[in-house]
């Protein structure tokens, strides 16, 4: 069971709206979803929980490119909203050709050739399915400017939504969505 909500933030506080993810299929689907609920490009959070299993933070900031945090990489890509956050933040499933160009091995020496030390070494690429590492990932300071710290983030277990909405002075508008 998941539970997703938006807030946004206005000049006179926080706006708190649930969202339905389901034609939600991507980052860019996301981030355009928190986008229309942005008021002057201000910021707008989107939580995604999935039961106490793990919680994701999204934040948008008018067109800057979105901030991410999973508590639990591994338990988010092990579902379908949690292995968007966790597919930017990992770097998997990335269509970009020009990214291919990133994983190429630049040093001068061509695959199985020897390097000068006498080693032999071939870079590998990514393999599908390769282990995704359990606990936190992402952009841990994504709501330190709002309120809460580091420290505080990855201290959080369950209802992890409501202490950071209490955190940002917006316990009661979230609860008006739950």
């Amino acid at each position: 069971m998941y539970f997703a909500a938006l807030l946004a933030r206005t000049h006179d506080g926080w706006e708190a709206s649930d969202t339905e993810l389901d034609d939600v299929e991507t980052l860019s689907d996301l981030t355009d979803l928190a986008r229309e609920a942005s008021v002057d490009e201000d910021t707008v959070l989107v939580f995604i929980e999935q039961e106490d299993a793990w919680f994701g933070v999204l934040r948008v900031e008018g067109e800057e490119d979105p901030r991410i945090f999973v508590s639990d990489a591994a338990a988010a890509a092990r579902s379908s909203y949690g292995e968007i956050l966790t597919n930017e933040l990992l770097g998997g499933d990335d269509d970009d050709p020009a990214a291919d160009l990133d994983a190429l091995d630049l040093d001068g020496t061509e695959d199985g050739e020897p390097e000068e030390d006498g080693t032999d070494t071939v870079d590998l690429p990514a393999q599908a399915g390769e282990s995704v590492p359990t606990g936190p990932a992402g952009d841990r300071e994504i709501l330190a400017d709002l309120g809460m710290s580091e420290k505080e983030l990855l201290a959080l277990e369950t209802d992890a939504l409501s202490e950071i909405a209490d955190a940002l002075g917006a316990g009661e508008v979230l609860e008006t969505v739950r």
